[in-house]
């Protein structure tokens, strides 16, 4: 069998989305009050005081501990571990970056346009990972 012919074959093609996104964090507190307060996501569902989920859009956003379902070891201060991308439009990009300002959050990037034709705005969460906000232009 070569290996197009398995890869049509795999039970992976099957995948249809995304369902939901795990952060792990370091700090629990810090990052729910980032996540609630600063960006106004609703919590949806909080299975233990290691576990919380928000509904963005069709997908499931949850702050986790590390080790919930796996040992890994906490990641290091100062290491992102991902970056989120949240799609708006071209004028809640800038908004978004004023609202953060208001809020005392400092910007890694300003609202710019790119040359693939995105409007970017990029800021941190507590624990350091990057965040964006983007509109197709």
């Amino acid at each position: 069998m070569s290996d197009t012919d398995r890869i049509s074959d795999s039970a992976f093609k099957a995948i249809r989305s995304i369902d939901y996104t795990v952060i792990f964090v370091r700090d629990m507190e810090a990052m729910r009050r980032f996540y609630e307060d600063i960006l106004g996501f609703s919590l949806t569902r909080e299975l233990s005081s290691n576990w919380y989920e928000y509904q963005i859009g069709n997908n499931t956003l949850a702050l986790s501990r590390p080790g919930l379902t796996a040992s890994d070891i906490p990641i290091p201060a100062g290491s992102a571990t991902l970056q989120l991308a949240f799609k708006v439009s071209a004028s809640d990009v800038n908004q978004c970056a004023e609202e953060l300002q208001r809020k005392g959050v400092e910007t890694v990037s300003p609202p710019t346009d790119r040359d693939f034709g995105h409007r970017t705005l990029f800021f941190r969460d507590p624990d350091g990972n990057l965040l964006e906000m983007f509109a197709e232009i």
